[in-house]
């Protein structure tokens, strides 16, 4: 009883210490603010301070530009070859030679890959998957959007094979060597994926110019890193056993590597590609910006004009093939997990491949069918169908009945929530932000993290971004607290109801693949541009984590555990709130990180419709092809990223640590 009461003294006593700490730390910097006419400098940071780092970087990227070109330009000539063929291949047609002479040959035609696209499915998941990829492909071609649909799959095509396998050779290297991932390849992946996808564009665009090709090595850049994780996550999961087994059957380091390993982690490498694809196609729809066409630049069209309609349609298009892609790639992953692999069975190519012959056989003959059969080259357009007017009416509609209620919605949450929210965080003394969140980090992970997460705080002060940089704070913070608000307690009944899972399932899993850009659409029409538009559409797209980690996290908690405690005689309200959900919350708490990097990603693409924030940094730099402004502002809200995720992190590290 003594000891018992004796650990327990010790456990409370540095709790309390960190309390009264904290509490000193908040008066020290509520002292701070209301001295502000004292002390200027410690609430807004001074301009004459500022470390002109955007005009370093825009130096140094005119000097490479300058000197560099060749190599640009030489990069641009050999990544365009693939990248032509790919584009004519799919969207336009071959053209060789000039003039008169010039001979034209067709592209494939659009009936062939709808069936090659059920093929594949069919091939990949049974009749049902190929029902649902083919019918995704014809859903494209009968509403108008197949040539924009085949440039942003062409784009994908070839960004895609040089992500995996980049990503493989970057992935094996980090896991040989460990000493590189935790110093180089580890801080550049956060960096990578914590950028926001308008801050690629501009380098780009600086070196590269205004073209496919600038749009397809931004894609390729931002898609990597999921293959590069799951490399080195696949590779460091080989059973030891497998491993020893190799080196006895007197197999070199080599033929370990690529006949042993990297077969075996073959499932968690496909989970890898599956990313890589999504994010693709999501970088590929931004892209457009900078010559990439296809989908993403009809959307963005559409909102700039106001047309409605023809950005849902435009929209709906890119839904449509973001679901055929994943669907059709978590398949394949499916199969390689499940140790389902295509046997060889006969010597001959179409034996051993036949829905891949047949593929081929049929787009050859529709193809060559369209050269004597218009239909089958293009889908006439009297054949197609369009929703825009009834999208356009259905706004309309909503716009004359309930305008009166959306708008005293949005000015309610305008004057009551936003406005207070931002005014508090603008008004917030750098000192003191810089001051608790490297306290934070000290607290949770030592020294070493509370000089990080203190110096990239300040970073965003000393470049002067302070102010913008609250701005997104404020509405990134609120955005992902509704989304936790709402997508925790979805994730608490789907764990607990096995008919609430399988109904939230589906739809997750169809909010998961829809990219950003279909997630403005809709909530534009109803509440126009500003924070409002933005801070829905956030919602929508952050709320995932929160409800996947969330239900997960409680049904992985051991039944042995669940068991005991009903033993007990605990109730099941008990059994929850003192077994469940304690054991759940280092997962939640992973879910509620990645809602937040969600949140932020999201808030950026946002700047397209008003916000005042850094988004809107990138987006004006993009436009003046700014390239120190964009740079420093992209590094800001990477910044902002990475202090969330690594606080996050060492929080859930201890709260493992504690429940052991």
């Amino acid at each position: 009883m003594t000891v018992t009461a004796s650990t327990s003294a010790a456990r409370s006593r540095p709790v309390q210490i960190w309390l009264v700490v904290w509490a000193c730390a908040l008066a020290a910097v509520l002292a701070v603010f209301l001295l502000q006419d004292s002390l200027p400098w410690a609430v807004n940071y001074p301009t004459s301070a500022i470390i002109p780092v955007a005009d370093w970087v825009s130096a140094l990227m005119n000097w490479v530009k300058r000197n560099l070109s060749w190599l640009t330009r030489s990069i641009t000539t050999v990544l365009g070859v693939p990248l032509d063929f790919a584009l004519s291949l799919l969207a336009k047609n071959f053209k060789i030679g000039h003039g008169a002479d010039m001979i034209v040959l067709p592209r494939l035609s659009w009936v062939g890959v709808c069936i090659a696209a059920f093929l594949a499915g069919r091939a990949a998941g049974g009749w049902k998957l190929g029902a649902l990829v083919g019918g995704c492909f014809l859903y494209i071609a009968l509403f108008g959007q197949w040539t924009s649909a085949m440039l942003t799959l062409g784009l994908i095509s070839i960004a895609v094979p040089f992500c995996i396998v980049t990503g493989l050779f970057v992935g094996i290297w980090a896991w040989r060597k460990p000493w590189a991932e935790s110093l180089f390849i580890s801080p550049a992946l956060d960096l990578m994926q914590t950028i926001p996808t308008f801050a690629y564009l501009i380098p780009m665009l600086l070196l590269f110019g205004n073209s496919p090709v600038s749009a397809m090595i931004a894609t390729a850049i931002f898609a990597t890193p999921p293959m590069v994780r799951a490399t080195m996550l696949g590779l460091s999961r080989v059973p030891s056993e497998i491993d020893d087994f190799s080196e006895m059957a007197g197999c070199t380091a080599r033929q370990k590597l690529w006949r042993v390993l990297l077969p075996s982690a073959r499932p968690t490498l496909m989970v890898g590609v599956n990313q890589v694809i999504m994010l693709a196609l999501n970088m590929v729809i931004i892209a457009s910006m900078i010559g990439a066409g296809g989908l993403g630049y009809d959307v963005l069209l559409a909102l700039r004009a106001l047309k409605v309609g023809e950005a849902m349609e435009a929209g709906l298009a890119i839904v449509a093939l973001a679901i055929a892609l994943d669907r059709l790639s978590q398949a394949i992953a499916r199969n390689h997990a499940q140790g389902h692999a295509y046997q060889e069975v006969s010597p001959s190519f179409w034996r051993r491949y036949p829905n891949l012959t047949l593929a081929i056989v049929i787009l050859t003959a529709t193809t060559l069918l369209g050269l004597f059969v218009p239909a089958f080259a293009a889908l006439p357009k009297a054949m197609t169908l369009t929703t825009a007017p009834l999208w356009k009416a259905a706004v309309s509609w909503i716009t004359i009945n309930f305008f009166d209620t959306i708008e005293a919605f949005r000015v309610a949450l305008i004057l009551n929530v936003l406005n207070p929210v931002r005014a508090f965080c603008e008004g917030f003394p750098w000192l003191g932000a810089v001051f608790l969140l490297g306290l934070a980090g000290y607290q949770l992970g030592g020294l070493r993290l509370a000089a990080l997460v203190a110096a990239l705080t300040a970073f965003c002060a000393v470049t002067g971004l302070w102010e913008k940089t609250m701005a997104t704070v404020y509405l990134c913070g609120i955005s992902a607290f509704i989304a936790c608000l709402i997508g925790v307690p979805i994730g608490l009944m789907a764990s607990r109801n096995d008919r609430v899972e399988k109904i939230v399932t589906p739809v997750i899993d169809t909010l998961q693949v829809l990219p950003s850009f279909c997630f403005i659409i809709p909530v534009v029409m109803l509440f126009r541009v500003g924070d409002v538009t933005a801070m829905i559409a956030t919602v929508a797209f952050a709320v995932v984590p929160a409800i996947r980690y969330t239900n997960h996290g409680l049904r992985q908690v051991p039944p042995a555990l669940i068991e005991a405690a009903t033993v007990s005689g605990c109730t099941k309200r008990q059994t929850f709130l003192r077994v469940q959900l304690p054991l759940a919350l280092p997962e939640i708490m992973l879910g509620v990180n990645q809602t937040i990097l969600m949140a932020l990603a999201m808030i950026i693409i946002c700047a397209m419709v008003g916000t005042r924030d850094l988004g809107q940094e990138v987006f004006i730099a993009l436009s003046k092809a700014d390239s120190g402004r964009g740079i420093v502002a992209g590094l800001a809200i990477a910044f902002i990223g990475i202090i969330a995720d690594r606080l996050f992190n060492a929080w859930t590290a201890k709260a493992r640590a504690r429940l052991g």
